[in-house]
């Protein structure tokens, strides 16, 4: 076992790919994971896709998720939304999936690098401005400048917006980052605290129960925020797309 708890964070290349530039197209690690993940949707809703009269567990599971999402976005954006439930549907569960199949001892967490999160919250961002722009044309720069307010406030709710409209991405990305890696190194220091003790002697030994009951405990916490954070991620998605269909607000 490794000592060093950013060990299990390591890009590790699986196969060698072509450089266009400064970008290195390697199958890595990460890239295998984040297949695995897309699979295990795949394979988890086509077995709830089934379509029996008298529904199962797992198709009741796939009915409820469906209802779940599609609930989510119409109550945050508006039932205008329905077409982005495609989008909302796919990021909360990759998301997920991705997160659960990191607490595995021998996977690797793929929403645990800045540069995954990253790109999932960039393309968020980018498609509330497309979506915005290609809906109202260029009055959805209203967004940033409220109507009703006095003209020299302008001045100073123009900035603020804009900035605050930048920093989404920001925030979506290193809030599962943050949370995800933070856990996962918790998890290896207490992992490292047990063996060290059991290694010291019968004695010492028996102390290794108190980091043990601590690591269950945080496990258990780590699952609660593996969905937690699939949940934030697209709930704030919805929240970002009412800009879309409310320029004036």
């Amino acid at each position: 076992m490794a000592n060093n708890p950013i060990d299990q964070f390591k890009i590790k290349e699986i196969f060698d790919g072509p450089n266009i530039g400064p970008l290195d197209l390697s199958f890595t690690n990460s890239s295998l994971w984040m297949v695995i993940s897309a699979i295990g949707i795949i394979l988890f809703f086509g077995l709830t896709a089934r379509g029996k009269l008298i529904p199962g567990r797992l198709q009741s599971i796939g009915e409820m998720s469906h209802e779940f999402i599609a609930d989510m976005l119409k109550d945050t954006t508006g039932p205008e939304a329905v077409k982005f439930f495609p989008y909302i549907f796919t990021i909360f569960f990759f998301i997920l999936f991705a997160n659960l199949i990191g607490m595995n001892p021998y996977a690797f967490t793929t929403t645990s690098h800045i540069a995954v999160t990253a790109a999932l919250a960039v393309f968020t961002i980018l498609l509330v401005i497309v979506a915005g722009i290609w809906k109202n044309g260029l009055k959805w720069f209203k967004i940033f400048a409220p109507s009703g307010l006095p003209l020299p406030m302008y001045l100073i709710i123009i900035p603020i917006e804009i900035i605050s409209f930048l920093s989404r991405p920001i925030t979506l990305a290193v809030r599962l980052f943050a949370n995800m890696t933070a856990g996962h190194v918790m998890l290896k220091l207490f992992a490292i605290f047990i063996a060290y003790l059991m290694g010291q002697g019968a004695l010492t030994g028996a102390a290794a129960i108190v980091p043990i009951l601590g690591t269950t405990a945080i496990v258990a916490l780590e699952f609660l925020v593996a969905a937690l954070q699939a949940f934030v991620f697209a709930i704030l998605t919805c929240v970002y797309l009412n800009d879309v269909y409310h320029v004036d607000h």
